[in-house]
């Protein structure tokens, strides 16, 4: 069952261009990842899919339900951490949590000093005297308190230190043992790759690929290094070659098609060492960019 689906959706700011016909859907369960640059409609499709904003055409449900007329009813079950955090300077954390659970029904205490355990947030500071790192772990307290059967990321982990991310990432995946969908919007492609299984990739407000990663790296070129021995240099000009480098008798390059071809190649010479990797996800990205 799709808890998100989107169907060419579209938002001008008057002339400027906010997304433009943007189609996906996401299944109950997955971790999705939304990846593209600073600028790219991330944030807008969020904000859209919230009903913080309205989109200029188009459409898009969650949970069944459109987004525009049913807002507040879905914004029951969602969990929304935005990419920058702001509170009143002046409360204690504790009384920020505890008057973000008024707003759902049941008793949120337990859930607040668990997540905050495991994020090590001091509950009794006050906001003003918080780092930024400290705030975005407020943020993602708030977000998960009231067990959401949505969760949305834009940018989650910026301010955490590395030790705090990974504590993070294994909340995310324990969230989503319990049957938690995640809709995960980065520029961080490693977080990405860690994380989802599904991942659509968005260029200047266009989605411009939907993919399952593996099928992502799979259908791509593959790296391949080659070090032959002797003084017969192979010659690699052939169809599906880019990228070809050469330096002290170790050739580079990227590779797409029948990687038969490849090794069909290699097999006529003596060769010292090989490599054909499948290619990180920041290389497929900047393929979709350049």
């Amino acid at each position: 069952m799709s808890v998100i689906e989107v169907n060419q959706l579209t938002k001008y700011y008057g002339k400027s261009r906010g997304i433009v016909d943007v189609t996906f859907n996401v299944e109950e369960g997955e971790i999705f990842g939304f990846i593209g640059p600073n600028g790219a409609g991330k944030s807008t499709t969020i904000r859209l899919l919230l009903s913080l904003i309205h989109p200029t055409s188009g459409s898009a449900k969650v949970f069944g339900m459109d987004v525009v007329s049913r807002g507040p009813e879905i914004r029951r079950d969602i969990g929304y951490l935005p990419s920058e955090v702001y509170y009143y300077e002046g409360m204690k954390v504790i009384d920020l949590l505890k008057y973000s659970a008024s707003f759902y029904p049941g008793d949120h205490t337990q859930r607040i000093q668990e997540l905050s355990e495991t994020m090590e947030l001091e509950l009794h500071r006050r906001i003003s005297d918080l780092s930024y790192g400290n705030k975005k772990k407020v943020g993602i307290v708030q977000g998960l308190l009231h067990s959401p059967k949505l969760l949305f990321l834009d940018e989650p982990t910026s301010g955490l230190d590395p030790l705090m991310q990974r504590k993070f990432f294994d909340l995310i995946r324990k969230e989503n043992t319990r049957g938690v969908t995640v809709f995960f919007s980065s520029h961080i492609l490693g977080e990405v790759q860690r994380l989802c299984t599904r991942v659509g990739i968005i260029r200047e407000g266009r989605i411009v690929e939907i993919s399952n990663i593996r099928t992502l790296q799979q259908n791509n070129y593959k790296k391949v290094s080659l070090t032959v021995d002797g003084s017969n240099p192979l010659s690699f000009d052939m169809p599906g070659v880019t990228n070809l480098q050469a330096e002290n008798g170790t050739v580079h390059f990227f590779f797409k098609g029948d990687i038969n071809a490849v090794l069909q190649k290699i097999s006529s010479v003596q060769v010292t060492d090989v490599t054909i990797e499948e290619p990180t996800l920041e290389e497929i990205f900047m393929h979709y960019y350049e």
